[in-house]
């Protein structure tokens, strides 16, 4: 039997997209709690109404780097969410700028645990290293995460990032148009 890898392209992203939605999900949590949820999306349709949200956004917000974030979704095969929902998790740690977790929650009760956004990186970092591994092109955006959430595609997530994948002859995640002022920091 001959299988062209044209065949095969979609189901091998989404079979290694699942692996890394594992990934995330078994990276290391602050006290060992999951507040994480984690969602894929591979379908046209799907990716097609994700890229016109981060357009509506940066027309909304004036970002130029939404639109061309949104080009590059529109070449993948398949786009993992990963969010964190803001619980906090009683360390009296003080890294959030208050000096209990109980003073947080009386003063600001919208200032995220820093463990929270600590486990989010953690689980981003597992999930693209797997596809690392798999030589899956991907790249990490917050720009379709905050579209992501507009589309109340996670519960509750205070903040929600975006790995796209692709596996093409040329990464499309690379190699893009700077939108930054010539004074600003790098894309």
């Amino acid at each position: 039997m001959v299988v062209n890898e044209k065949e095969i392209n979609k189901e091998s992203i989404i079979a290694i997209a699942k692996n890394m939605m594992i990934a995330a999900r078994t990276a290391p949590k602050a006290c060992g709690v999951d507040n994480l949820e984690i969602v894929m999306i591979s379908e046209t349709s799907d990716i097609s109404i994700l890229a016109e949200k981060m357009r509506e956004i940066s027309q909304n917000n004036g970002q130029k780097f939404f639109l061309r974030d949104a080009g590059n979704i529109e070449s993948s095969q398949a786009v993992i969410f990963i969010g964190s929902k803001s619980k906090v998790q009683a360390l009296n740690c003080g890294l959030c700028g208050f000096t209990t977790c109980e003073e947080k929650n009386i003063n600001s009760i919208s200032t995220p645990c820093v463990f929270n956004t600590h486990d989010l990186g953690l689980a981003v970092g597992s999930a693209v290293s797997m596809a690392s591994d798999f030589k899956i092109d991907n790249r990490v955006m917050y720009s379709a995460g905050v579209a992501a959430k507009e589309l109340n595609w996670l519960s509750d997530c205070f903040m929600v990032i975006a790995i796209p994948l692709s596996a093409t002859g040329k990464n499309p995640f690379f190699d893009r148009k700077s939108t930054r002022p010539a004074n600003c920091c790098q894309d």
